[in-house]
């Protein structure tokens, strides 16, 4: 042993690890390069310690010498933040080494001084329970890690399946995966391993799902066909294929399937019945412009439109979706695209705008003017919204990140950061005016959370208030009210520590202001209001719908939704309507208490 490594080694003693000696090799080769050993393969995990606010390093699993693709994690520096896990479990009877690559701007010289090498460890335990304060009750969210854009969703014999962008290496954005759930009823959801995984095309970004019925692809009868972006230093469109109901996936051979020289991406494909032949719609985000696409079979893929030039374009276009709805009055069909942009929402960062118009199997045509802008959500926390592929009844079901990536990565969780909106329906409707709109309400099944007998109750307000004590953190408030004009009539929902959110009501519009509503100091673009356009009827009808963070704001009719996170220190507990500039009457006040039983 030279003088060099006797001194290494006993600085890694000192450090802490000799209970990990005959586990792990810990070598540092000098030029923020270190070598990590297994030399304990028996355990399952290999525990990596992370400090969020220090760059990324790249960590090379070798597996009898060849390398896998890099995993970029936050390896800690002077504190742990977190642990995650890194699965042993498919290397058995393997020789594996990490090859760690130290991220630029580490604050050490000598980084086998790190705390890092200190705590990590080998381990047959990976603790998945939960230790957030802000973890919602109801609604869908990874078990750690990061997630956002939900991806690949289909419903088949009677499960809806969820797939999501997924860092199962850090709570913050990175190493994109397809992390999988599954539910029956849309509230409760049964985590399962990760279905598709980086490779030599790049990591798994956003795209779609669809059950091949009639075996157009050859994979086989019924099998699920996931497309998805392959991301490296260009962006190209990749499928693949389970046999066992969306459960694992197998990468077609002959990836990529769809190759261009422009950036594009986010792959939503369906089967369209009037052409007879899958369509794609892709989105090129710096061109501002949806790209449709044919094919007989999955695998082969002609582009035959475009569409661009209207709504908002001043920022990139992302997650497309395209599918068809009909007015339950007129029995009129339209077309209805979404396209999510960031920045560029109604009140700045993350939204999702929509498009009616006619579709021909290779282009779309909108029934509007370039400058109309429709907002599926005016909230601030909901993006990347798509649907179920092949849901029930002839349905369109659409789910949605709830977030902004304004702060998304700063959100005060630490096990895991993001949360999927409630399902919702979507139907279309006809206006005053003659154009349609799509209208927006939470999918019937989570009425299984109301729990007992409703609090009812009705009475006039005015400046001096009435309120109503909430029988739980966990509620969905339903109130119908008039409004003298000129009034305005503000809903406060508030806690003992002086922390509340206010929705006002001025006759034209609601504006949610989430100011004082706890902690709000991660970023500055966080207590920004936010506004929808009220409907022209007299009585108006508001549904909430409250979770541990957040509150998802409907119309009774769906004509608006407005959806926002909330962070307080304790739950609010108390319910406040003052109306100003005359008395309003609150002709139907229902809060139900909601448990995920």
């Amino acid at each position: 042993m030279t003088i060099k490594r006797f001194f290494l080694t006993v600085s890694v003693l000192l450090a802490g690890l000799s209970a990990y000696a005959q586990d792990l090799r810990i070598d540092d080769l000098g030029n923020r390069n270190v070598i990590v050993r297994v030399n304990d393969l028996s355990k399952k995990y290999l525990l990596l310690p992370v400090q969020e606010d220090v760059p990324e390093s790249g960590v090379f699993v070798t597996v009898n010498g060849v390398a896998e693709p890099v995993r970029n994690v936050r390896l800690a520096v002077d504190r742990v933040d977190y642990m995650v896990p890194l699965s042993l479990e498919p290397y058995k009877d393997c020789t594996v080494a990490l090859d760690i690559h130290i991220g630029d701007g580490h604050r050490r010289t000598d980084v086998i001084k790190d705390i890092c090498w200190e705590k990590m460890h080998l381990s047959d335990e990976f603790s998945l329970e939960n230790i957030e304060k802000y973890r919602p009750v109801f609604h869908h969210t990874p078990q750690y890690g990061w997630m956002n854009d939900p991806n690949g969703m289909f419903y088949k014999d009677g499960v809806y399946h969820l797939y999501y962008q997924f860092n199962p290496y850090g709570s913050m954005w990175g190493n994109m995966h397809w992390g999988h759930s599954s539910s029956t009823d849309l509230v409760h959801w049964e985590h399962h391993p990760v279905a598709i995984a980086p490779d030599q095309w790049g990591t798994i970004f956003s795209g779609s799902a669809v059950v091949d019925k009639n075996n157009t692809s050859g994979f086989g009868e019924n099998a699920v066909v996931a497309m998805y972006t392959s991301c490296s230093l260009t962006q190209k469109q990749s499928i693949a294929y389970s046999l066992d109901g969306g459960m694992t996936y197998t990468k077609y051979a002959g990836n990529p399937v769809v190759q261009a020289p422009q950036e594009c991406r986010d792959p939503k494909v369906f089967w369209n019945e009037e052409a007879g032949c899958w369509n794609c719609v892709l989105v090129s985000p710096l061109e501002y412009e949806a790209w449709f696409y044919t094919s007989p079979d999955l695998k082969n893929w002609t582009k035959q439109g475009e569409f661009g030039g209207h709504g908002n374009t001043s920022a990139i276009w992302e997650c497309p979706d395209l599918f068809k709805l009909t007015d339950p009055v007129s029995g009129d069909s339209k077309w209805v695209l979404l396209i999510n942009i960031n920045p560029g929402g109604p009140a700045g960062g993350s939204a999702t705008q929509y498009f009616v118009g006619d579709f021909d199997g290779k282009n779309f045509v909108c029934d509007t003017a370039p400058e109309v802008v429709n907002w599926l959500d005016y909230g601030k926390d909901h993006y990347a919204t798509v649907t179920w592929s092949h849901a029930p009844e002839g349905r369109t079901m659409a789910i949605a990140w709830m977030s902004n990536w304004q702060y998304a990565n700063q959100l005060p969780t630490r096990q895991f950061r993001s949360a999927n909106s409630l399902a919702r329906d979507l139907t279309l409707a006809k206006t005053s005016d003659g154009t349609y709109r799509v209208c927006v309400l939470p999918s019937p099944e989570m009425e299984v959370l109301r729990t007992g007998k409703p609090l009812v109750t009705s009475f006039s307000a005015g400046k001096n208030g009435r309120s109503v004590a909430l029988p739980s953190e966990l509620c969905e408030i339903d109130v119908k009210f008039t409004a003298k004009k000129g009034s305005k009539l503000t809903f406060r929902l508030s806690n003992d520590q002086g922390e509340y959110v206010d929705l006002v009501y001025d006759g034209k519009s609601y504006v949610f202001d989430r100011a004082k509503s706890g902690a709000t100091d991660f970023s500055q673009d966080f207590a920004v209001p936010t506004t929808a356009p009220a409907s022209e009827s007299v009585e108006q009808n508001v549904r909430m719908i409250m979770d541990v963070s957040s509150i998802e704001m409907f119309d009774g009719k769906g004509w608006w939704a407005m959806t926002n996170l909330v962070y307080p220190s304790v739950p609010y507990n108390k319910l406040e309507v003052i109306s100003e500039n005359g008395t309003s009457r609150v002709k139907s006040l229902k809060i139900y208490s909601l448990t995920l039983n």
